[in-house]
């Protein structure tokens, strides 16, 4: 009954704190492992190291078919730099676990050493199948592996094929400056393929361009991105009629919860052309901050900004306005108003001019001029954005 009761106790001090339970049970591999790992973590000592050696050997006389020891066993040969010696262990614990988690990462990374890099990538693909929280750790190394023919061909074999990191791969890439040209070609690559960009993986390729104020290449992208019935012509702004189909991307319509309002799409298709468009309904309260914007290109060059629009009782106390700003500098280009009061499909417009200096992106957006929510300002009403459009006129 206490052998039962030490054991018992044994594997419930295990993760916590392996030496107590070994000493509880001394049979206790897991608590054996937990421990070596430990002291491995720990020391750069060769007599340690050799001590370690000692007890992971002793614990395969009871444990033959147990991956994680030949793994312990072929990491202490490592660090006493038997490489030979240590990544025969490696190849062992893979033969009895194709998945053991440190065999497979050592055995990635001596693919990568010697060029082997159609073979990381397939040793990559089974550790993320298996170990899914790893891949911030592989990251890193991503650039380097696309930036090789082989590594670039083998990764795209396997996101064709719907790795399951693919969606983590183009995050990361987007994140990282030196992985999105391989990231841009990945995705033209994927475009007619069984498995074409999902509109999350292109954004977070847009968007990383954005960050790094790469701003031309960005365009191309959405432009590519876009279906012939997509790049229907609407001027310079994308689906300028307020069509219910949002892509989430950069250059498409961007909607922001906002206290205070409420915006719906809806289009010709599904209700009275009447009523077709974005609609703005206010709730009697202040209203702050954007609710609705897309980033545009415009050349340098004389524009006009037009907006069929309806409204009822519309109260605007701080105005509500389309602004329209350089991304980089920063600076308001245009700022076109929105009446109060009920109106019918009036047309709106206003000339505006991007002049001859900097300015390669800008940004679009539904705002208010309210700095603060004062109750004193509540907006109230509907409106009602038919459609809305930025087309080149003569200077």
């Amino acid at each position: 009954m206490l052998a039962t009761s030490s054991i018992g106790l044994s594997r419930l001090l295990e993760a916590a704190a392996p030496t107590v339970s070994l000493a509880l049970d001394p049979l206790n591999v897991d608590a054996l492992i937990d421990d070596i790992t430990g002291e491995l973590n720990g020391t750069g000592n060769g007599s340690d190291l050799s001590v370690l050696a000692a007890r992971a050997r002793s614990a395969l006389r009871f444990n033959v078919a147990d991956a994680r020891l030949y793994s312990l066993l072929g990491e202490i040969r490592y660090r006493q730099g038997e490489q030979g010696e240590a990544f025969e262990f490696f190849d062992q614990a893979r033969k009895l676990s194709k998945t053991e988690i440190h065999a497979l990462q050592r055995s990635i990374d001596r693919s990568i050493e010697v060029g082997d890099l159609s073979k990381a990538v397939g040793e990559i693909d089974t550790l993320l199948r298996r170990w899914p929280d790893r891949f911030p750790v592989i990251a890193a190394g991503m650039p380097a592996i696309l930036s090789n023919p082989d590594g670039y061909q083998a990764i795209l074999a396997a996101i064709r094929i719907e790795a399951p990191w693919r969606a983590n791969l183009f995050s990361a890439l987007g994140q990282d400056p030196r992985g999105l040209s391989a990231a841009n070609q990945l995705l033209l690559d994927l475009a007619g393929s069984s498995s074409p960009p999902t509109s999350k993986e292109l954004s977070a390729v847009i968007n990383g361009y954005i960050r790094q104020k790469d701003y031309e290449p960005a365009y191309r992208l959405f432009l590519f991105s876009l279906s012939d019935q997509q790049r229907t012509p609407g001027g310079y702004i994308f689906n300028s009629s307020f069509e219910p189909v949002l892509s989430g991307k950069p250059f498409d319509w961007q909607v922001h919860d906002r206290s205070g309002l409420e915006i719906t799409f809806a289009g010709s298709r599904d209700i009275s052309e009447s009523d077709s468009g974005a609609t703005v309904r206010f709730l009697n309260t202040p209203v702050k901050n954007a609710a609705l914007q897309q980033y545009i290109e415009l050349p340098p060059g004389s524009y006009r900004i037009s907006l069929i629009a309806s409204a009822r009782n519309l109260k605007l106390p701080k105005q509500l306005f389309w602004s329209i700003k350089c991304v980089d500098p920063a600076r308001e280009i245009a700022r076109f108003n929105i009446p109060e009061g009920t109106f019918n499909r009036q047309d709106l417009s206003l000339d505006f001019t991007i002049g001859p200096s900097v300015c390669p992106m800008q940004l679009l957006r539904l705002e208010t001029a309210a700095i603060a929510e004062s109750w004193r300002f509540r907006y109230v009403g509907t409106l009602v954005m038919h459609k809305l459009s930025i087309e080149r006129v003569s200077s």
